[in-house]
């Protein structure tokens, strides 16, 4: 067993197959503890009775939500937060990509389940990571972002959409290119992330796990699932590309490493787009915006403090270090 695993709790979506399954049941065998959330129930049971055979000496749990619609993004966080008075590790790792715009409570889907839900959930999780620290956020990118600009006159892809022949023949189809743009959003909320938690003890690092033969895509629909299908027959598998969200979640090696971008388990460097700070601090304040989010504040003042004792302290996602 790792020992630096041992008794720590680990947060994690997207556990219920490919990568995050296999990540979550290594976790569960270092000694950790793991919460899942996911919204098949089929599949959530079907993973937690795993977790409990490889790894019966530790309490796993999971709760249930759809994280592409922004009430079950706030409800999950709040019965998390409510539940686990210590958290460890939270990994966003649930995502998915869609052939057609979908919208669900004033969300395009990719949009909110590949980066709000992950906004979201580390809001409403940061005062548990505060007081547990030194806690780590881990966000699964990919370098499908590297393709990528932000619109912010566009954030909900309507245009992307109704892309042209020409971004078709660029990106493979609009599902690619609005998927693409999700992820640069990981990146970008990653480094964001990072920059507001200076002096916390809490990091907060990205990854691309590599082109994975998961689930991913299987259900997208036209072009996209049947591109995604003939290309897995090239793909890592799920433990090769689990190798990485591991490594962050667990390893001593990057302790204080945070607002980076990892691959193979080593530093890489995301796009010129995704380094761009003055896009990450707009994307921090838009997003805040449409998840209804900008007059609410993360205090770690409800949450059990660190073992220091230090006073309770405010963290306040709606300003920079700097303003704070």
């Amino acid at each position: 067993m790792n020992e630096n695993m041992a008794g720590k709790v680990v947060v994690m979506t997207g556990a219920t197959s490919g990568i995050g399954q296999v990540a979550a049941e290594r976790l569960a065998a270092m000694g950790a503890r793991i919460v899942q959330v996911a919204r098949d129930r089929e599949r959530g049971e079907a993973a937690l009775a795993r977790l409990r055979e490889r790894a019966p000496g530790a309490a796993h749990a999971i709760h249930y939500a759809d994280l592409a619609r922004l009430s079950e993004m706030k409800r999950v966080a709040a019965e998390i937060a409510g539940a686990e008075p210590r958290i460890d590790v939270l990994v966003n790792n649930a995502g998915a990509m869609f052939g057609s715009r979908q919208v669900a409570e004033g969300l395009e889907r990719t949009f909110a389940l590949n980066h709000v839900a992950y906004f979201v959930l580390t809001h409403g999780l940061l005062p548990r990571l505060v007081a547990s620290a030194p806690a780590r956020v881990v966000n699964t990118s990919s370098d499908a972002h590297a393709v990528a600009t932000l619109d912010f006159g566009d954030l909900q892809s309507a245009r992307a959409y109704r892309g042209s022949l020409l971004e078709t023949l660029r990106y493979g189809g609009p599902g690619f290119k609005v998927y693409g743009r999700s992820k640069l959003c990981n990146v970008l909320f990653t480094r964001e992330l990072a920059r507001r938690l200076a002096g916390t003890g809490v990091t907060a690092n990205c990854l691309h796990p590599g082109f994975v033969a998961t689930r991913f895509g299987d259900h997208s629909g036209g072009l996209i699932s049947f591109g995604i299908r003939l290309a897995k027959r090239f793909a890592l598998s799920p433990q090769e590309g689990a190798e990485t969200l591991v490594y962050l979640a667990s390893s001593p090696e990057v302790a204080g490493m945070t607002g980076e971008y990892f691959y193979r388990c080593r530093l890489a460097v995301p796009s010129p787009a995704a380094r761009d700070d003055a896009a990450a601090r707009r994307l921090w304040t838009e997003t805040a915006r449409l998840a209804q989010l900008e007059d609410q504040k993360a205090s770690t003042s409800q949450a059990p403090r660190r073992p220091e004792g230090n006073a309770a302290q405010s963290i306040d996602l709606d300003s920079p270090p700097e303003d704070r």
